[in-house]
């Protein structure tokens, strides 16, 4: 051998290291960071027809914070948020006891979101800290992204993907950061706690096996301590083991969902819980417009007390409407029939949607629902989008229901 091939090769080796160490240099952690802003404002008007004047709220939610670089597969986040009220109180937040107008749940304060480390590698991922978790479509595990205090959890998460197309997660909750947050006071209640305490595990595995077939196992065992599914049931009574298979997929212009899911108590829950989810959704994508159509129900259950289906740590706005009637499952169940669309319309788009609701038990009407909303980033201005968006419930039985009109403008900034 040539004597300066081994010198070269060593050469070739030394830089090749020196090029990695290079990579993985721990300053990489902050040149390769990236600052976090974002700034919300909001006007959300509520008008129900009961005896509370109508609540006309104006809040800035602003959320400052540092995403890193990463350094061998580690990186970290800092996220922290500010909620401020902007003029009058003329709204209930559930915490700074205005009772006498209708409920708009954005209470004033100031919180870190998210402060998490994160351990990234080829097979799966790793987080430990306040974090968002957002599972599936939201329905039974999200962040309620669209109140200006978002749901974040304190868990460690563990995420691994053994095959193409497979991916299983898992997740340990040791308390969660509700949209009533971040203090309790004399004004809240046993339904709407700051914090959720108790231990809850959190399984899902997702196989996509092709375009058109998806497929989703899950366990969901969720021990709640100190929140009820009413004010005046027994604490834990949220507390609940849920367990459900999801199909879904895409096939040319057609895209369908069909789920089901069955819930029993949990943990120390003092009610004896069994009722049953189902979902069959169809769209179809026409010319740029999606259409879609489904039919979801929450089973109700004869027993004493409230013990229908109960989705406690879902982004409930997503589901049933955006006037938020159902936000906690009537007792005797509830069955929504929708149908809308989302279609591009000068820069921005449209939403339409429809909504039909009765009662799982009995077939009792409860109601419809129109919603309309358009969204559109603002000319000349890179990262701010303005929306207007519209909700109005027409209740068929006001024992059960209240017609309810609610109205938001909002404008956001995002760095």
């Amino acid at each position: 051998m040539h004597p300066l091939k081994p010198a070269l090769l060593s050469l070739a080796v030394a830089a090749t290291s020196h090029a990695a160490l290079a990579e993985e240099a721990p300053s990489t952690l902050f040149t390769e960071g990236k600052p976090i802003l974002d700034a919300r404002y909001r006007y959300e008007h509520v008008d129900q027809d009961n005896n509370l004047r109508h609540a006309n709220a104006q809040t800035l939610r602003t959320r400052v914070g540092f995403q890193s670089g990463k350094w061998y597969g580690l990186s970290g986040l800092v996220e922290v948020d500010n909620v401020s009220r902007l003029g009058d109180a003329a709204y209930n937040s559930s915490r700074n006891g205005q009772t006498d107008y209708a409920m708009v749940v954005d209470p004033d304060g100031t919180e870190v979101n998210q402060a998490l480390l994160r351990y990234d590698q080829a097979f799966g991922s790793a987080v430990l800290g306040r974090q968002r978790i957002n599972l599936d479509n939201q329905r039974f595990v999200g962040g309620v992204a669209w109140r200006q205090n978002e749901q974040t959890y304190d868990a460690a998460l563990g995420q691994l993907k053994p095959l193409d197309g497979l991916t299983l997660t898992y997740a340990y909750l040791d308390n969660i950061n509700t949209i009533f947050g971040p203090d309790n006071g004399r004004f809240d209640n046993r339904t709407n706690p700051a914090n959720i305490e108790g231990h809850s595990h959190l399984f899902n595995a997702q196989y996509q096996v092709m375009p058109a077939l998806t497929v989703t196992a899950y366990g969901y065992l969720l021990g709640l301590d100190n929140i009820a599914v009413t004010a005046a049931s027994p604490l834990g009574s949220l507390s609940s083991a849920t367990r459900g298979l999801r199909l879904n997929g895409a096939l040319g212009g057609f895209s369908y969902a069909l789920e089901y899911a069955r819930q029993q108590d949990y943990a120390d829950n003092p009610q004896d819980l069994d009722s049953e989810y189902y979902l069959a959704e169809l769209g179809y994508v026409l010319k740029g417009v999606q259409l879609k159509g489904g039919y979801e129900v929450l089973g109700g259950d004869s027993g004493p007390g409230n013990r229908a289906f109960q989705t406690p740590l879902a982004t409930k706005h997503l589901f049933q409407g955006w006037a938020d009637q159902f936000l906690t499952t009537p007792a005797d169940g509830i069955e929504d029939a929708y149908l809308g669309f989302t279609a591009p319309l000068a820069g921005g788009s449209l939403q339409a949607w429809y909504h039909d609701f009765a009662s799982e038990r009995g077939g009792d009407r409860y109601g419809d629902e129109i919603d309309l909303s358009y969204t559109r980033p603002i000319p000349g201005v890179k990262g701010l989008v303005g929306m207007l968006k519209y909700a109005h419930y027409d209740s068929a039985d006001r024992t059960r229901t209240l017609d309810t009109e609610k109205f938001w403008a909002q404008l956001q900034y995002s760095y």
